[in-house]
């Protein structure tokens, strides 16, 4: 089977491979656009933009399963938090969403961002290092290296997974 992630990031593509470590699928990168802003500022597109990417990934990489991985960022009365969203699409089925772990951003970060500044740079230009998201991510830098982005989007391929084996399993039992 071939699974089709809708990016190039290593931190994502990675994600993917750790979830599907015990399948012998082949894991494949494709660009795949979200259809979304550079910098998702709330939940709904945010989703959105995962499931756009999962759809278009079946699509280019001529895969079975689809994954978009999208980070954003979401208001809540407790500040802007970083939000991150999967979505994992296979041909004849609605795509599974799956969400996960929320941190609110410092407000000097999060001023940026609500005046229209995208995480990428501003995060590079606050940690003093390149690629940030490709590595660590912001997660990474406000938790002191307890999760990185790589492991923040795991969590949300295994709900991804678990959900769509349960889905399958179901399947079966009403055939």
């Amino acid at each position: 089977m071939r699974v089709a992630v809708g990016s190039k990031n290593p931190a994502k593509i990675n994600a993917v491979k750790e979830a599907f470590n015990e399948y012998q699928y082949k894991i494949i990168s494709v660009d795949a656009g979200s259809g979304v802003s550079e910098q998702p500022i709330s939940d709904e597109e945010t989703i959105k933009g995962a499931v756009n990417s999962a759809i278009h990934a079946a699509e280019q990489g001529e895969a079975e399963i689809g994954i978009g991985l999208e980070g954003g960022v979401q208001q809540t009365p407790y500040g802007l938090m970083l939000c991150n969203w999967g979505a994992l699409a296979v041909k004849g089925m609605e795509p599974i969403i799956a969400g996960g772990a929320r941190i609110p951003l410092p407000e000097e970060i999060a001023r940026q961002l609500l005046l229209g500044a995208e995480l990428v740079p501003v995060m590079d230009e606050y940690a003093q290092k390149q690629n940030v998201r490709k590595n660590e991510g912001a997660v990474g830098i406000f938790t002191n290296g307890q999760i990185n982005r790589s492991e923040m989007f795991t969590h949300v391929m295994k709900l991804l997974l678990g959900q769509y084996e349960y889905q399958i399993g179901q399947s079966k039992k009403t055939v």
